[in-house]
């Protein structure tokens, strides 16, 4: 009978821990995704005119899919390793507003290896340490994009189609979540499917 009483009080006491848990993670998850629009509506107070918008957050290392001005989904995403610029050459991932010039990658397997975005039929042995290896594969979609601010991400010496800056998925899953690439947005290649298959060609993305 004490037995009993005790297994009821233990599974009482991880109901409580679970709930509250729960609760604070989904507290934080509404204020993240509060202060992410508030910094977004600073930026431009009409965004919530785009139908869709993707916004990537340098700080956080998140992207958010965005529609009509309401927080649909958020991923984790790894931005580069050298920082933020616009620079060619420089291996940075350029700032401010952006939009998706091609989709590439439509039904390719998960994990599949596109070289010059061509799929020659390999497939990627995800890396899930954390451990930058010596490939940087480009994995599964592609969303090419466009720079549409002259002088900063568009044009000659900054142009971010031209420097082929893309959001894509990696083999390096292990260091999704920290600045990794060598300038593009990396994501998980489940994710970067999802989010594929979510959005259209001309779609805004910003990157702060």
């Amino acid at each position: 009978m004490l037995h009993n009483y005790i297994k009821k009080g233990i599974t009482f006491i991880l109901v409580i821990i679970i709930s509250t848990s729960c609760a604070v993670l989904q507290d934080y998850d509404i204020m993240n995704k509060n202060n992410i629009i508030e910094k977004i509506r600073k930026i431009d107070s009409e965004f919530n005119s785009y139908e869709s918008l993707i916004f990537v957050d340098i700080a956080s290392q998140q992207l958010f899919n965005i529609k009509k001005g309401t927080v649909i989904k958020v991923y984790s995403i790894s931005s580069s390793f050298y920082g933020t610029g616009s620079e060619a050459n420089s291996f940075k991932t350029p700032l401010g507003k952006h939009e998706i010039y091609k989709k590439i990658g439509k039904d390719l397997p998960e994990n599949a290896i596109l070289k010059g975005r061509v799929w020659n039929g390999a497939i990627a042995s995800i890396v899930s340490e954390p451990i930058d290896t010596d490939f940087d594969h480009v994995t599964s979609r592609i969303l090419w994009l466009d720079g549409l601010e002259e002088g900063k991400n568009k044009g000659e010496g900054v142009d971010s189609r031209s420097r082929y800056i893309y959001i894509h998925g990696t083999a390096e899953e292990g260091l999704i979540g920290k600045p990794a690439s060598d300038g593009c947005i990396r994501m998980y290649n489940k994710d970067v499917i999802e989010l594929y298959d979510l959005v259209d060609e001309k779609a805004q993305v910003w990157i702060y």
